[in-house]
């Protein structure tokens, strides 16, 4: 049975793409984290972190991205663009995915924070 956090992070590739997004890489991982997934839009490579909920009973899905998680985010992807000659535009970005009746709503949120 897939994992409802694999489950959001499929049908927010579709999302993504329907939405012009240009996926590069998903699952990232390095010695500092994970990062979800790893776009283009357009010229700006975007670091995406995806949250999946099945209620806000809890708060929305966004809202569990902390300020300890952001930085987490921003040490994988900072190592990540060291690969690059020249630093390209980057954003962070959140999509947040909650399920109401077995269908998914999106909330994405562009440069939903700065490093």
């Amino acid at each position: 049975m897939m994992k409802l956090g694999q489950k959001g992070e499929g049908v927010a590739v579709s999302f993504l793409r329907k939405n012009g997004y240009i996926i590069i890489e998903r699952n990232y991982r390095n010695t500092f984290g994970e990062i979800d997934i790893i776009a283009k839009d357009n010229e700006t490579l975007v670091f995406i972190e995806v949250k999946t909920r099945e209620s806000i009973e809890f708060g929305l899905p966004f809202e569990s991205v902390t300020m300890k998680k952001r930085k987490k985010i921003a040490r994988v992807a900072l190592s990540y663009i060291k690969r690059f000659d020249e630093l390209p535009a980057c954003r962070f970005d959140i999509l947040s995915i909650c399920y109401k009746n077995s269908t998914p709503e999106f909330e994405l949120i562009k440069d939903a924070f700065e490093v």
